[in-house]
């Protein structure tokens, strides 16, 4: 089973441009309870190096390209988003790093609660902990 979800997302746009809608329990499989967007990164700075006991989530890289390492304490897998069309699940137990940012890259983060830092795991020896004992 591959740790990577992608969701595409259809356009709805016309000569005028494109637009994107993301719609709970549509093309999000989950209700909507939080939006953050990230920008203005450095390419050589990760970020992420956790996972969420609960919270899912989708990233959408809206703008540019960066690099994601998915990792269910078992397997790890990376994928290279750059499309403002394509969001990644990120589910629940999956510890995720964000490399390799470009210059122009805005990664928005569709989430399924508002922000607990105790759902929060920051260490990966106590993620795979974690996951060994669920």
């Amino acid at each position: 089973m591959s740790l990577i979800d992608l969701i595409d997302l259809e356009p709805l746009g016309d000569d005028r441009g494109q637009l994107f809608s993301v719609e709970a329990n549509q093309n999000i499989p989950f209700d909507i309870k939080r939006v953050y967007y990230m920008f203005g990164m450095e390419s050589d700075v990760p970020r992420g190096f956790h996972a969420h006991k609960e919270l899912q989530q989708v990233a959408i890289c809206t703008k540019g390209s960066c690099k994601l390492v998915m990792d269910d304490g078992t397997s790890k897998e990376e994928v290279f988003i750059d499309k403002p069309n394509t969001g990644i699940v990120i589910d629940k137990l999956i510890w995720h790093e964000m490399h390799d940012f470009s210059e122009d890259c805005i990664l928005m983060v569709i989430a399924s609660d508002h922000y607990e830092e105790d759902d929060y795991i920051r260490n990966y020896d106590e993620f795979l902990n974690f996951v060994g004992n669920t």
